[in-house]
Formats: structure tokens, sequence, C-alpha cells
């Protein structure tokens, strides 16, 4: 069998201070945080589609990095050769998990029953290797936004017949998601939005994309899918405004349409910064809502205005994230996908096994630091004091919804007259804090 990342040796961890650029500084898969392994707190996925098949092509240039695979590039050898390739790949880094399109495991063919075919074909070789190594697959779903046909969005077309297709690739990576034993199935509306109301009809696309989702989810069910549907938020890009703007524009759509009971948010770090969020912010609002689900784990970039997927190394970031993960109750089938690219000047497949070292050491500090920020509790400690008022008195008769505008009027007129004092809210000490705990592991 041939090697394809022949340059790259089994990634072991070797500990903070070694210097081997092929190596773990942070992540110990089988070190016990929490009371479970690092393997089992992270769950880290390879993006099929960035590791496998994206090359370095951007809007002003052909790709850099070569994605043959010692092929003739023949589409179906090719696919084959990807398969192997990325096994070799996520044994040799340790990862336990991978995420897909359909359009990333096998080709197109000329007519939709050919790509069906060929589907099946790829998705038996890559159940023989799931098989083999114990990999899982942790969430799947269809390529709706690389086709002509989707230039006007999917479940939210004009045209009916685009509508049709879209279900019908839908109903093809249930298929392969339920095949591999994926816990996950994702909707990511790249194109499901408008470029301009003048030409938009957005009840109706709403309508119907929520349509395209319920039957999804009755599909899903049907055929033995138990796991989670996944929505993914972003603004913008492709699609110059994005239903699924951010995590709150996202579970408004879910409860309005009855989604929500089925349905939960997979959040990307960059997608927050594109609706001018933090990435904690979106992950704190999926989990006070019960909608936290899964998490692509990249980073962006804050001088550019669009989607970079860099592999993430902001720990200040990751520590928040973790932190996040934690109190919401860990990962249930969710994990953190990969979903960020090397950029396009790090083109050699040794830099692929960099980018992805730098991501997991950067989640494994990230994990550690959240878990010393919970155990440390002072933040906690001053939250819970800042909301003290809310214990006892009139703060419990508000929490309890005893109070009525009359009894709090009668109260603010008999009691307290005008409000002449507050509490700080110390965020500066709370900043260093965090710096302090960070850098003194």
């Amino acid at each position: 069998m041939p090697e394809y990342f022949k340059d790259v040796p089994k990634i072991k961890y070797e500990g903070k201070y070694s210097t081997n650029p092929f190596s773990f500084k942070y992540y110990n898969p089988d070190e016990i945080i929490g009371g479970k392994t690092m393997e089992e707190q992270l769950k880290f996925a390879m993006s099929y589609w960035h590791t496998l098949c994206a090359e370095g092509a951007d809007m002003f240039g052909v790709g850099t990095a070569d994605k043959s695979f010692g092929t003739d590039r023949e589409p179906m050898e090719l696919a084959k050769a990807k398969v192997k390739a990325g096994f070799e790949f996520m044994e040799k880094l340790h990862i336990r998990y991978f995420c897909f399109h359909d359009a990333d495991i096998a080709p197109a063919g000329e007519t939709l029953a050919e790509t069906y075919k060929n589907i099946d074909i790829m998705s038996d070789i890559i159940l023989t290797e799931m098989k083999r190594t114990g990999i899982k697959c942790l969430w799947g779903t269809a390529n709706l936004f690389n086709h002509p046909r989707y230039m006007h969005g999917a479940g939210t077309s004009p045209n009916a017949d685009v509508f049709a297709y879209a279900a019908a690739q839908i109903k093809k990576a249930i298929d392969t998601t339920v095949k591999f034993g994926g816990k996950g199935y994702v909707f990511w509306g790249g194109r499901e939005g408008y470029e301009t109301l003048l030409n938009t009809n957005m009840a109706l696309e709403l309508d119907n994309m929520a349509r395209l989702m319920h039957m999804a989810v009755e599909y899903g069910r049907k055929i033995g899918f138990n796991g989670d549907f996944y929505i993914e938020p972003k603004p913008k890009e492709p699609t110059k405004h994005q239903y699924d703007f951010d995590v709150a524009a996202a579970l408004a759509f879910l409860r309005k349409y009855g989604l929500d009971k089925d349905f939960k948010v997979n959040v990307e770090a960059n997608h927050a910064t594109l609706a001018g969020h933090t990435f904690q912010h979106e992950l704190r609002y999926a989990s006070i809502n019960g909608v936290f689900g899964s998490i692509d784990a990249n980073q962006g970039d804050m001088l550019l205005g669009w989607d970079t997927d860099q592999f993430p190394t902001n720990v200040y970031d990751a520590a928040m994230c973790m932190y996040e993960v934690i109190k919401a109750g860990g990962f249930k089938n969710g994990g953190l996908n990969f979903d960020a690219k090397q950029r396009r000047g790090s083109f050699e497949l040794k830099d692929t096994a960099f980018s992805y070292i730098a991501g997991m050491d950067t989640f494994a500090l990230g994990l550690k630091i959240a878990y010393k920020l919970i155990e440390d509790g002072r933040i906690d400690k001053f939250v819970a004091d800042r909301y003290a008022s809310y214990n006892s008195g009139i703060g419990a008769e508000i929490v309890s919804g005893r109070a009525t505008m009359e009894s709090l009027a009668e109260y603010a007129l008999n009691k307290i007259g005008e409000v002449k004092t507050n509490t700080s809210g110390r965020q500066e000490l709370l900043e260093s804090i965090v710096n302090n705990i960070m850098f003194s592991l």
C-alpha cells in the first residue's frame, strides 16, 4: 500500500519542552482532565474537504498544493486514493473522527443515479477503513453550494426542480451518514439567502427551507438516524445576506418552524467573527438556549473581512471556547471538527500535519486552562456575588414571577427612592485572573 504522507511520522505527545515539530506539546490523548481523557473531551475530527480536497486556490490564483495523491486524477481513482491518504493521516495524528460532504467522498456522475452509485462504491471503501482503524464519522452533509444549479440557493431556490434535486442529495447524504454510524447531520446555508430583496420572496424561501429540513428529519428518523441535526450559522459569504445569520437568528428560525426539538447548532469560530460576535458569545447563546451541539474549530483574521478558515492558534479563544463547552456539559454527539485549511503558501503535505498539530495543541491547552478557571472558582464566585440581590427580598420576588409592575413601583417609591449605589464590574481584575491562570500552567 502506498504511503501518501511519507514525510509525516506517527505523532506522539512529547511535552511542552519538545522542539520536535512532529510532536504534540500539549495534546496527550490519554491524559485525564476532569475525569475523562483528552481524547474523550475534545473529539477531534478531520475535515475531508479542506484536508484531502482543497488545493489552495483563491479568488486570485489557482491551487498551490498537489492533492492528486499519486493518481492521474481520474475521478474514481482519485477518490479511492483520498480514502487511503485520509485514514493514513488520521492514524498518524491520532484523530478519531472525520466529517464529510457527499461531493468530497465521491465524484458526481453524468446522472444522479450514477452519482448515487459512485457514493455507494466509495462509502463501502470508507466503511472498510473505518472498521480497520476504529475511526468514526462525526457528521455528514451534502454540498448544496458549489454546483451552478445552486446559484440561487437549494432549499430556498425559486426553482422547484432545484429544490427536488437538493432533497435527493440530502437523502443520499443522510443514508451515507447512517451507514457510517455518524451522530450528526449538518445544514449549512451558504446559498440560502439573497443578494437583493427586489427579486426575493423571503417568506416563501424561509417556509421552503423549513419544509426541506422537516423532510430531512422525518426521513432520517424513519431510517434509524438517532443523532442530532445541526444548523450552522453564518451571516454572509458567499451570499450577501444568509438567513442563518448567527445563533440567535438560527434559533428563532428553528423555534418558529418547530424544528428545535431535533436541531442543535454547529458553531464555527470564524462565522462568529463575521457576524460581529465573539466565538464565546455564540457558544454561550447556544448553551443557555439548549441548542449547543458541535463546533467547527478554526479562526479568522480580524484584519480581513472574509472567512479565512485558519487553523486555530489563539489560546485565549480556545480556552474561552472550552470553558463554555465544559459548562454546557461537554460534547454529546458533537465534537471539534477542524474546518480549517493551511495557508496557500504552506503547500506541502507535511504542512497539513503541522497545521493539525498546532490546532490540536491549542485546544488541549484551552481545555486545561478552562478547567483551571473553573477549579479556581474566582470568576464563578464573582458572577454569583454580582447577582446576589436576586437571591432574596425583591430580587427573589422578581425571579419567582411574583413581582408585578405595581408591587415594584410601590417598592421603589417606599423603599429605595433614587438608586445611588451599584457594584463594580471589575472587568480588568477578571481579565488579569484569566491571564494569571493561563500563564501559570
